[in-house]
Formats: C-alpha cells, structure tokens, sequence
C-alpha cells in the first residue's frame, strides 16, 4: 500500500496530538524520540524545504524526532526577519540567494577530470563583487542590519529555542551557510544567534578561506564552527578531501566537522574509516545515501537510502557500537514523494538497523 502524505499525518496524529507553535496551551503530550541504541538521530531542516518555517516543530515533533539541525533562513522567518524584495537579494545567511545576483554554477570532477582544471581555479569559491544594489534592495540590506543587531531579535531566538524545548525536540545545531562575500560583521552576527539559540555548534557549508577567518570569531566566542563537507575533490576551497578538513581543524581548536557521509563517500573516500579517526573532532553527521562520482568527471546519484553507495549501515553501527555521543541527522535531498513522508522513512530506516 503506498502510504500518502495525509495517511502519514492521521498515523502521526495519533501518536503525537497537534500543539500550537507558541505553546501556550500548556498540556501532557507524549514527547518525540529518535535515540535508538544510544544513537541520536536527528534532522536537518533543510529536509522539509517547500513546507512553511512556522510549521517546522510541528511537523520535527509529529515525525517523533527530538534533535534538529536548523537553517539560518529558517530560524530568521520563523522569528520575523525583514522580508527580501520579490526579485531581489537578501543580505546573506543559510538558504538565500545574495544581491549580486546568481552564484557561479559548481562544476564537479573526480580522478582524472581534474586535469580539465587550470591550476588554481576553484568552482565552489568563485567570488563576484556585489552588484549595484536597487533602492528596494539597499533598504531590504539596512532593515536586516539593524535587525540582527537588535537585543529584541536576540531575545526572540531565545524564545524560539524555548518553542522546541516544550516540543521535546533539542536545538543542537544551527546551520548557517558561509559564501565567499560574507563580512566579518555577519560571521560576528551567526555567533551571537547561535549563543541566543542554545545550540551546541554551528554547521556551515564555506570554503577554506572564509573558515580562516571565521578561526578568529570561534576563539573569541570560545563556540565550535563545523565545516560541512561536499564532493568536488579537485576545488581546494571546498571541504572534500580529509586532509581539507584537516587544514580547516588545525586553524582553531573550535573548528571540526560536520561530516556529510554521502557527499564524502561520492568524492571517493571512506566514511567508517573517518569517523574512527577524527571522531572527537566531529560535531555531527549528515546522512543520505549516494553513488560515486564518476571517474571521467559528473556527479553521482542521491538516492533513496539502502540504493546507493554510502555506507549507512556501517555507520550507523560504528556509532551504537563506539557510542560517540553527536548526533546524525537525516537530510532528505533525493527525489521522493514528499518531505515528511520520506523523512519518516528514513527515520524508520535507521531505527531498524540500529535496533535491528
């Protein structure tokens, strides 16, 4: 029988009765949990793209999750941050596309089609000044400035943390996103949210460069910055490689890794074997399943788990049997019927093998 979104949501509806976001009816719920054998399973928001950021701890809770990796842009519409221009840019953070229009297209190569490359040119970093900015835009930049500076904006990521609390779901990890045009004024900004929020560290998809300079803000805040690795083996800015993160680690003893097992299993390298080594520097997993980018250059498939190559399995019972203590969440990025649905199967996936 193929189960239907609205199937989904009258099972979950009956394990986990519906609750407002703001919890003010206070009342006896039954709390979600996804620690199976000692292993915290945990979501990335970027799972539910497509579904309304208010609608998150709902939907985290129904699911019976109780960790949570947030987004940036997430976090910031949930608690009314100024809103973009229609066709216009956003001033940074997790999830948005900037003023100076679209982000250079990323090339992927593996083995012998890094050749193709010239020395030097990288595809994940390539940075364009800032484009002229429109009134609407140049307005949309001041209004988010003074916002993310505001004592209120922070006292409202304190209330949004409380908001998860109540939900029986932990915040343990914000995820915001570092391009290459970021200023040190919103790095210093991701810190401050991060220590109003109550998590345990920030992910951030960067690049080599930028983590150097995030090293700095890391030790003065004293915070962990994870860097989240990807595939393309050939750029050195982007973390793919062990020895980049390696690199970024030796800047600062507050910087580790949020390792993403499929992204890291595409580039050709061997997620049981790496988390063995640098475990006490990892802050937290992504799990999806994928194929091997091919030899001549392209990118492997994301696919449903158990179809690809990754690991999975093998992962999931390093950790109940090492006992590590970070989480892995599941972040939803092949193509499937609907968010929540396939969520819940992976969720299912890893509870059967860690209980298995």
């Amino acid at each position: 029988m193929t189960l239907t979104r609205r199937d989904f949501g009258k099972i979950a509806a009956a394990a986990l009765p519906a609750f407002p976001l703001a919890a003010q009816n206070r009342r006896s719920i039954a709390k979600p949990n996804s620690r199976f054998a000692g292993v915290q399973i945990g979501v990335i928001s970027y799972s539910f793209n497509g579904i309304p950021p208010t609608e998150l701890i709902t939907t985290i809770a129904k699911l019976g999750i109780n960790e949570v990796e947030l987004m940036s842009n997430h976090a910031e519409a949930i608690v009314g941050a100024p809103a973009a221009p229609a066709r216009g840019a956003t001033a940074g953070g997790a999830g948005r596309e900037a003023a100076r229009g679209p982000a250079p297209a990323v090339a992927y190569y593996s083995g012998d089609a890094c050749a193709g490359r010239a020395a030097g040119q990288t595809a994940a970093v390539a940075v364009r000044g800032p484009a002229p900015l429109s009134p609407e835009q140049e307005k949309f930049r001041q209004d988010t400035a003074r916002w993310r500076t505001s004592a209120e904006t922070m006292n409202k990521y304190r209330e949004l943390r409380k908001q998860f609390d109540d939900a029986g779901i932990n915040l343990g990890v914000l995820c915001y996103n570092m391009n290459g045009n970021i200023g040190d004024d919103e790095i210093d900004y991701a810190f401050r949210m991060a220590q109003a929020l109550g998590v345990r560290n920030i992910s951030s998809s960067s690049t080599v460069t930028i983590a150097k300079r995030v090293a700095a803000f890391a030790d003065k805040y004293e915070f962990t910055w994870a860097g989240h690795g990807h595939d393309d083996v050939c750029d050195p800015e982007q973390f793919a490689k062990p020895e980049t993160f390696e690199k970024i680690m030796s800047f600062s003893p507050y910087i580790g890794v949020n390792l993403d097992i499929g992204h890291f299993t595409a580039a050709g390298y061997d997620a049981v074997g790496f988390i063995r080594r640098y475990h006490d520097k990892i802050t937290n997993l992504h799990l999806k399943d994928r194929t091997r980018n091919p030899q001549g250059g392209g990118r492997g498939g994301n696919l449903r788990w158990g179809d690809g190559e990754t690991p999975i399995r093998e992962v999931l019972q390093l950790l109940r049997r090492e006992q590590y203590g970070f989480p892995a969440n599941i972040e939803y990025e092949y193509q499937g019927t609907d968010p929540v649905i396939e969520v819940a199967k992976c969720l299912q996936y890893a509870k059967d093998i860690l209980l298995g």
